[in-house]
């Protein structure tokens, strides 16, 4: 089969800035070295693109997730350029894409059945598919957003000022324009712009699948320090309007944090997050359907899974009356209702929720899992 016709700008601008990243920036490392000023503004460029993506290209205008302020849209477009991954509208068109069609090797602008090197930077190699290339109709909203538009109108130059000018200006400033403009720069580009991918390629390759096996995202923590708080995709694929991704509270996500820090600001505001119920059943829907793959081939399989099924239908039964419990006390206490008697009967609820938890993960246990 013929192969779409190459990209020629993109194929010679990754393997420019890659061969520059990996030969200039250690010629200059070993020749003059970089101080701890350089060091410092490579990491801060780093979050600040990588975070305008996560935070402004992903989770605000991708998916809706939360609200935010003029200013801080005017930040992300600036930092959405300075990241260099197209303009906020294509980059949303294009992910929403993504989402609608995730895997279908037709339609998923880099699905991950396509392999490893399709889904991290070869489909931005060739013309897959240009009759979508300038096709924005999945983003009528955004179209009304006048940052995203003014971004979109002058990407160009202001990924130009953002990758080029700051580092001059950085440079200028410290004294060593070369050592800025390689280190946060040239580096600083290439090393968002992988980690960004790997969201694409290795999230969808490498980690577990605890909320949903419907696609080939996956829940890995090592990526999330990567991917400022992206790596948890299981659950972002299947909850894809939730402003978090790691949702525990152990779990690395700074882009949740700082969407939380601009809401307590008065910077962001209606943050969406999906039902903690909704989140468990999901939970629950996997673990029984990987207990019953587990027993198809055994000789009483049928009675084992009849008794899977009816646990599995009992803690479920538990889990949606002890949040509608919970959700009951919750909404008394905000509107300053008397809600003392509820407190017993959500603690009992709890009791039983907890109880029938223990049985079934000793079943499942029990059967190999």
């Amino acid at each position: 089969m013929k192969q779409p016709p190459l990209i020629w700008i993109n194929v010679l601008f990754f393997i420019s800035t890659f061969a520059g990243a990996c030969i200039l920036v250690p010629w200059r490392g070993f020749s003059h070295g970089f101080d701890a000023v350089e060091w410092s503004w490579f990491v801060i460029l780093a979050f600040a693109a990588g975070l305008s993506i996560t935070a402004g290209y992903h989770r605000l205008w991708s998916h809706k997730a939360y609200k935010a302020h003029p200013l801080v849209r005017v930040l992300y477009a600036l930092g959405g350029a300075l990241a260099f991954q197209n303009s906020a509208l294509h980059w949303a068109a294009d992910h929403r894409v993504h989402h609608k069609h995730v895997d279908n090797n037709d339609k998923d602008p880099y699905s991950a059945n396509r392999g490893f090197w399709f889904s991290h930077i070869g489909w931005m190699l060739r013309e897959y598919q240009p009759e979508r290339y300038a096709d924005y109709s999945n983003a009528r909203d955004l179209q009304q957003d006048a940052v995203v538009m003014w971004q979109h109108k002058y990407y160009l130059w202001l990924a130009a000022l953002m990758n080029i000018g700051l580092p001059l200006l950085l440079g200028w400033l410290h004294g060593d324009v070369l050592s800025m403009l390689l280190l946060a720069g040239l580096l600083r580009l290439v090393v968002v712009h992988h980690c960004t991918f790997f969201i694409n390629s290795l999230a969808h390759v490498w980690g577990r699948q605890p909320y949903t096996d419907r696609n080939t995202a996956r829940d890995n923590g090592i990526l999330a320090l990567l991917t400022y708080g992206e790596g948890y995709h299981n659950f972002h694929h299947i909850f894809e309007h939730d402003y978090r991704n790691g949702i525990r509270w152990w779990h690395y996500d700074p882009t949740k944090w700082l969407i939380r820090i601009l809401a307590w600001c008065g910077l962001a505001s209606e943050l969406r997050q999906v039902p903690q119920e909704k989140i468990a059943a999901a939970k629950l829907q996997m673990q029984l359907k990987r207990a019953q793959k587990r027993l198809t081939h055994l000789t009483n399989a049928d009675e084992l899974l009849e008794r899977v099924q009816r646990e599995y239908e009992e803690l479920k039964q538990h889990l949606l009356a002890y949040y509608e419990a919970k959700k009951q006390l919750l909404e008394a206490k905000r509107h300053q209702l008397a809600h003392e008697q509820l407190l017993p009967q959500v603690a009992e609820l709890k009791r039983r929720f907890r109880q029938q938890q223990r049985n079934w993960q000793q079943l499942t246990a029990s059967l190999g899992g």
